[in-house]
């Protein structure tokens, strides 16, 4: 039996740059708009395809806004994969999820499927950001809750100047002299001196 010591989150980290690649999101109801609006918050010029045979009136309002966001209303088919390079899955539909998953994974698309993390190739976290610093939370797919609260937890916390400290901290590093082991000793000295001065 594993000890807790021994339990770790196997996921790897990543921050894709969703503008760049073609988005299929299957499902028009509540958990689709929860889905759609995630990537969108994020990425506001990320291309989405958004498949339902019904679809709520908050999502036709929410897309107004995004040019880049289609809506197909109608039954998904399977036509819908072409060149796809993510596949978001949010209807209540588990066998019409699980056999989109089956194809996707037979093509090589990564698939996230809403409240089934054993189909999920990769999962939607809480987000942080504040100007260009961005945090993501994972739970393993165990509590969106527990990610919820350390989401509005960091946000508390994290200072409304960040912005200010990163642009700083990239000015000093352009002109810091030295191998990378001294930029990084200086660079660490600077932060904590930055933050240190700006704490109430």
């Amino acid at each position: 039996m594993q000890t807790n010591q021994n339990i770790k989150n196997r996921l790897f980290p990543v921050f894709l740059k969703l503008e760049e690649l073609n988005v299929l999101l299957v499902g028009g109801g509540n958990v689709g708009l929860e889905k759609l609006s995630a990537m969108l918050n994020n990425s506001p010029d990320s291309t989405v395809t958004v498949v339902a045979d019904m679809f709520r009136d908050e999502i036709r309002e929410y897309v107004k806004d995004y040019p880049k966001v289609t809506l197909v209303e109608r039954r998904f088919d399977f036509n819908d994969l072409n060149d796809k390079d993510l596949v978001v899955l949010a209807t209540d539909n588990p066998d019409l999820h699980a056999s989109i998953k089956r194809v996707t994974a037979e093509r090589h698309i990564l698939c996230n499927v809403a409240d089934t993390p054993d189909l999920c190739d990769f999962y939607l976290g809480s987000i942080v950001q504040k100007g260009d610093l961005k945090i993501g939370i994972s739970t393993n797919g165990k509590s969106p809750t527990m990610a919820k609260r350390m989401r509005e937890f960091l946000d508390d916390i994290i200072p409304e100047n960040i912005q200010q400290l990163l642009d700083n901290l990239r000015e000093i590093r352009k002109s810091i002299k030295g191998d990378f082991q001294e930029k990084i000793r200086v660079l660490n000295e600077v932060t904590e001196k930055m933050v240190n001065d700006r704490k109430p």
